[in-house]
């Protein structure tokens, strides 16, 4: 056949001139794969996908349909050098994986700003960090914003002194705070009042008759933490009850550590309450491994609700809100603030008390002056308890 003898050493054809379905392996389709089909120029094409003038009404619908059925998408390296949209939002997790799989709360609030962003075709990017090396997120908060990867993030975890909002308005990256209070900073904030909610599970066993009532936290130096321990002390403190707070670094294991410890005491507390389900799980457990009746012998709460809490016996008395509802809402205040660069605090209720079967009346116990240990008092986040 013509044209089929022997080619120069070296010789590598122009595979770009074959029709797309020849080529071998898969590659993106480009503007020229939709001109060829189309019989256009790659301007007509450009014009139509960029829905600009200049291409009459038949022409702009043919090219659209051609690109919708060879499976064209806009590439997003380069609509981030052409200054457009990443389509995408940014959530940094400064927590250890093991820890994360068995937290319901990230995965309530992941689903909720899914619900949002699916219905929109934009994406959640994830990415987790060392928890030990605040540097590392705020260098990937700076490669985001400089190589154009999200439009925004959402900041959960807010710590107090946080180097992260500064650096989010210096970078002008779109960012929104999810809190459990307003605090003082410049960026928007989505928060419940986290106080309100401690208040009346310290009131609600007072009622009951508990005197000594333990608060097992998260870890020091997040403001959740901070905002519900000061919440804590000082509603024992205005009740006259004995208080005593540890923290822990809401893993399970340091949960039942730190519970066991503290009813090993001269003094236990006839009540507990949890940071998280995970630690009021594993708190129940050790008091069914050392023989107490729940809650005939002690009362436990856990301040996030879970399928976790409902499924073990007794089921685990509860603060509830909605998480997913938190996450949607914080995701259209983002979308908000990426289309419109503002957008308004808000204030969402906190949530309930869910009284199950982990709640009941005070044991009998002498009653006995106040005595307050505060976080630093021999306290470790590792693992290691001081006890009031």
């Amino acid at each position: 056949m013509a044209g089929t003898g022997p080619r120069p050493l070296g010789y590598t054809p122009d595979r770009r001139k074959e029709p797309l379905e020849k080529r071998g392996g898969p590659r993106r389709v480009t503007i020229v794969d939709i001109a060829r089909k189309a019989g256009v120029s790659p301007g007509a094409v450009s014009l139509a996908l960029n829905d600009r003038p200049g291409l009459s009404a038949g022409t702009r619908q043919r090219i659209l349909a051609i690109a919708k059925e060879i499976g064209w998408y806009p590439s997003s390296a380069a609509r981030a050098l052409q200054g457009s949209r990443a389509n995408a939002c940014g959530l940094i997790l400064a927590r250890p994986a093991e820890t994360l799989a068995f937290e319901p709360f990230f995965m309530e609030l992941i689903a909720g700003i899914e619900s949002e962003l699916s219905a929109r075709s934009i994406a959640l990017t994830i990415q987790l960090v060392d928890e030990s090396q605040a540097g590392t997120e705020l260098e990937l908060y700076r490669r985001w914003s400089s190589e154009r990867r999200v439009d925004g993030v959402f900041i959960v975890d807010l710590r107090v002194d946080d180097p992260r909002l500064a650096e989010l308005v210096r970078l002008g990256l779109p960012a929104v705070v999810l809190a459990g209070s307003r605090g003082r900073h410049p960026l928007p904030t989505i928060w419940q009042n986290e106080a309100v909610a401690v208040v009346g599970a310290v009131r609600y066993l007072a009622a009951l008759g508990h005197r000594r009532i333990a608060r097992v936290g998260g870890a020091v130096g997040f403001v959740q933490t901070e905002n519900r321990t000061n919440a804590y002390l000082r509603t024992i403190g205005e009740l006259g009850l004995e208080a005593t707070v540890v923290t822990t670094d809401f893993m399970a294991e340091t949960g039942a550590h730190v519970t066991r410890q503290l009813l090993s005491g001269p003094k236990p507390p006839t009540a507990f309450i949890y940071e998280s389900d995970i630690l009021a799980v594993a708190g129940l457990g050790v008091a069914h491994e050392m023989g107490l009746d729940v809650p005939r012998d002690l009362s436990i709460i856990a301040c996030d609700d879970s399928p976790f809490c409902q499924v073990v016996h007794p089921p685990l008395s509860a603060i509830t809100r909605d998480i997913p509802g938190l996450g949607a809402e914080a995701c259209r205040r983002l979308l908000e603030l990426i289309d419109q660069g503002e957008c308004a605090d808000l204030e969402l209720p906190y949530g309930h008390l869910t009284p199950r079967g982990t709640t009941g009346q005070a044991p009998f116990h002498p009653a006995s002056h106040a005595v307050v240990s505060r976080p630093g008092d021999g306290h470790s986040d590792k693992g290691e308890a001081g006890v009031g």
